[in-house]
């Protein structure tokens, strides 16, 4: 390749004579900046390298030249383009050895304005990083080629890392994204830099006392968040382990590096010959000691000291040397010990079966440390050291040594005494807000009102039985959920109206009096859940003695503050569900059979749609039809449940409740398109409680979102359940999907031979994908399944959808109750032989190894978010 952009520029040169030769270089840069603005990696990789050929066969120094092959990567910063400018740097300066020291001077300034150094939030996206791991990795090579031969160039890179490493840990917007994916690229840079202050390459100053403490803070910072699931393809999280467990080594070495240098010891003496330097030849460590020049030589000697030897200055600065050893000591030991954590969770992710191919080399070392016994007052002392260098650094070392008291209590101490120092940090309220804090009436609870805010969840759990009723506690609480938009706090409207129990001073009353006034969709189903809760039976005839009264007051409230259009829409669809639900209760006298399937398509055909209205369970869709001949009564006997259909348009809340509010004040065109159209089946419920089947969807939900938010590969299917009075609900059904008793009804064939006829043979495609969901649903609610303790798993409450998923329905057995009183004979997961046919047919076959991988990875996914241990 390279020959072949010699030719072209060889080629491009004779067309100039020695006076106009600067035009072809112009030119070169045009192209080269023009690729960069167009985005094209392909036209910028051509430029490119016939600018550093040019550049190669000039004699003279072109400096735009240089600048630009130095700097255009970072106007596309794309992997590509950093491959380009890498590819060519290393044959400049092999090919232009003497163009070197500029060429680095040209980078290292690109370096510090490259992306890595802007603050970086954390998002739920990972960063792009793998171009700056590719500079990473040009920049360690050429420290390993240059440390021995060149003062100059060394100082120059060690001047690169000072500037890439913060000397404070954290800090709310950190030099570096502390994102698990960009672990390698910190800790290869980290290695890079521990690697120069190991070799004894640099000078004994204050300056390389500060190379180390950024070294130090930049480990450290990185461990200032929860302990997170890896988001890296399988190939790039074993590399980062590798680099990770390389770092680990050697900062375990460090120590008698430690022991052995002059920490902390300013050792003023004579400066080193500038002959070494001006000739460009590394200097011995042994031959000089001090700095030529800085702010160090300002500090003054004592008195008497002009004339101090070397043996006697040390000799009066070896405490003060001693004290700054041990104390990196202490913090090397706090980060081998967070390291070590954050290696074996990482190592686990990779190889949760521990098969042996994926084994990383040194993990047993790893293992070795950890297995090492701590005493208490040794976690004591760790704890308060991270707190000294980070409050925020010991706020999140719970989750990463699980169910360790000395570190709770050590930093409920610190909270308590010094609040501020974290009252940035929402998992830091925990320890102060505690129920033995908010019991004693302690004054440090004045700190809650200005504390940043918790979820809300976290906030609603101010408001049961696991804290008892406080005034400050609840405004913070009130406030906390007052700041997220109507439609987040709908997801946990059960919790809100439950949480009126334990609302003795009357602020919950008024937040949900408050969030009914902001959205009219929340005030519906808010008046729906207080209906539910009301009573303690499904008859009416237990009225719930705590909640009753202020439910039914609060629904009267939230009803007669209605006017106008938002009265209008109440009133539709109230009236509306109500038509559907009654639907019931119509068709209970009639026998099960014919005459009650006639019964329930002549009542269904009597509704007619009302504008604006949805569905109890979807009020993101507006309902816009009735398939009148849909209507099916299900099994039950004696209640009446029965299935209908609706055609429905996906609009969203907001949407949704703009358009139902235009409908009010009749101004909306008949002709108006209102999102998506869909057909979505819906079972209606009249004498069933379904308030669990609502929880156990809630959760299913929250671990959906975890699964997603950590990149997982699986599937489910939290269906919506919506309870809209007492014994009253309607179910949304699974769409596309039959249950494994239908199937076995229809074909009396086993899953496995149902997925063959209906897919094809193993080595199709559609097999193989049919197979893939198969596995990721059934990894998926097998978690979840032992999790919740989820019963009653027979044949007619697991699904099949047409793309292989399978989908667990029912939940009204779990945790504790299973049918027939709790026998304890069900598994904790389904796993039957038909299942694991699908996934291979026996244990050593790939796909079921695939799926017990997928198991341990959402285990430890929901484990970091909800602390289940």
């Amino acid at each position: 390749m390279r020959s072949k952009y010699i030719g072209e520029v060889t080629g491009m040169m004779t067309m100039y004579d020695s006076a106009n030769k600067h035009i072809l270089a112009d030119q070169l840069l045009s192209r080269v900046w023009s690729a960069c603005k167009e985005g094209s990696d392909a036209l910028h990789r051509d430029a490119l390298w016939q600018a550093t050929a040019l550049l190669i066969t000039t004699p003279d120094l072109n400096r735009k030249l240089l600048h630009c092959i130095a700097w255009s990567q970072v106007e596309l910063f794309s992997v590509e383009s950093m491959k380009t400018a890498v590819d060519c740097w290393q044959w400049l300066i092999t090919a232009r050895s003497e163009l070197e020291i500029r060429f680095l001077q040209e980078m290292v300034s690109a370096w510090n304005c490259s992306p890595v150094h802007e603050g970086a939030k954390l998002e739920p996206n990972p960063p792009f990083v793998k171009p700056h791991g590719i500079w990473v990795q040009f920049i360690c090579e050429l420290v390993e080629t240059i440390k021995y031969s060149s003062y100059e160039k060394v100082e120059m890179l060690a001047s690169l890392i000072h500037r890439s490493l913060a000397m404070n840990v954290g800090q709310e917007l950190p030099c570096q994204t502390r994102h698990i994916s960009a672990i390698g690229v910190r800790f290869k840079l980290l290695s890079c830099g521990l690697s120069l202050l190991q070799g004894d390459i640099l000078p004994k100053s204050l300056a390389k006392n500060v190379l180390r403490e950024r070294i130090y803070c930049s480990c450290l910072d990185y461990f200032c968040k929860p302990i997170s699931c890896p988001t890296q393809s399988q190939a790039d999280l074993r590399e980062d382990i590798t680099i990770l467990g390389r770092f680990w080594q050697t900062l375990y070495s460090d120590k008698k590096y430690l022991k052995d240098s002059d920490v902390g010891d300013l050792d003023l003496g004579p400066p080193a010959p500038l002959s070494s330097i001006q000739n460009n030849e590394l200097t011995k460590p042994g031959e000089y000691n001090r700095p030529t020049s800085g702010w160090i030589n300002t500090v003054p000697l004592s008195n008497s000291s002009a004339t101090l030897s070397r043996r006697s200055a040390k000799s009066r600065k070896a405490p003060n040397a001693d004290n700054f050893v041990k104390c990196y000591l202490k913090k090397r030991n706090l980060i081998l010990e967070l390291l070590a954590v954050e290696i074996e969770f990482l190592i686990v992710w990779h190889n949760p079966t521990n098969r042996p191919e994926l084994l990383i080399p040194g993990e047993e070392n790893i293992a070795s440390w950890k297995a090492k016994t701590i005493t208490d007052k040794q976690w004591h002392d760790l704890t308060r050291l991270a707190w000294d260098i980070s409050p925020v650094l010991a706020i999140y070392l719970p989750t990463r040594f699980r169910l360790n008291e000395s570190i709770i209590s050590e930093i409920k101490a610190q909270v308590q005494i010094s609040p501020t120092s974290v009252s940035h940090v929402p998992e830091a309220l925990q320890y102060l807000a505690t129920t033995e804090a908010i019991l004693n009436d302690s004054p440090k609870l004045v700190h809650m009102l200005t504390w940043a805010k918790v979820s809300p969840i976290q906030a609603l759990a101010f408001f049961s039985r696991q804290f008892p009723s406080h005034p400050i506690s609840a405004q913070y609480a009130v406030k906390a959920l007052s700041s997220y938009p109507a439609d987040a706090v709908l997801f946990y409207i059960p919790q809100l109206v439950q949480a009126l129990r334990h609302d003795k001073m009357g602020y919950v009353i008024e937040f949900i009096k408050y969030i009914s006034k902001k959205s009219q969709v929340v005030a519906h189903q808010l008046i729906w859940n207080m209906k539910t809760n009301m009573f303690m039976d499904e008859d009416m005839q237990q009225k719930d003695s705590i909640l009753y009264e202020v439910l039914e007051s609060l629904t009267n409230s939230i009803v007669s503050e209605l006017s106008g259009p938002a009265k209008l829409f109440y009133e539709r669809e109230f009236d509306f569900f109500d038509k559907i639900t009654n639907i019931s209760g119509e068709i209970r006298p009639f026998p099960k059979g014919p005459e009650r399937r006639r019964a329930c398509l002549e009542a269904l055909s009597k509704i007619k749609v009302q504008p604006g209205c949805y569905l109890p369970s979807n009020p993101e869709a507006m309902v816009l039809d009735i398939d009148y001949k849909s209507g099916i009564p299900m099994q039950s006997a004696a209640k009446a449940p029965y299935l209908a259909r609706f055609k429905v348009a996906k609009c969203g809340i907001n949407e949704l409740e703009n358009i139902a509010m235009a409908i009010s004040t009749n101004q909306i065109s008949d002709q108006q398109s209102f999102g998506p159209e869909m057909w979505q089946a819906a079972i209606f419920k009249v004498g069933d409680d379904v308030r669990q089947d609502m929880l156990a969807l809630q959760v299913i939900g929250i671990f959906k979102n975890i699964f997603q938010s950590v990149g997982l590969d699986l599937y489910l299917f939290p269906y919506r359940v919506v309870a809209t009075a007492p014994g009253c609900g309607v179910i949304e059904c699974v769409p596309n999907a039959k249950s494994r008793d239908q199937l076995g009804r229809q074909t009396d064939i086993g899953m496995y031979e149902y997925f063959l006829n209906k897919y094809g043979d193993e080595s199709t495609k559609q097999f193989q994908t049919a197979r893939r969901n198969f596995i990721i649903s059934m990894a998926a609610y097998s978690v979840v399944g032992f999790l919740l303790q989820i019963k009653d798993r027979h044949n007619g409450n697991i699904m099949l959808d047409t793309d292989g998923h399978l989908i667990h329905i029912d939940f009204g057995f779990m945790f504790e109750s299973s049918p027939g009183g709790n026998l304890g004979f069900e598994p904790d997961i389904k796993l039957t032989d038909e299942m694991v046919m699908i996934m291979g047919g026996k244990m050593e076959a790939a796909p079921f190894k695939w799926f017990s991988e997928l198991c341990v990875r959402a285990y430890l996914a929901v484990r970091q978010v909800t602390s289940i241990h």
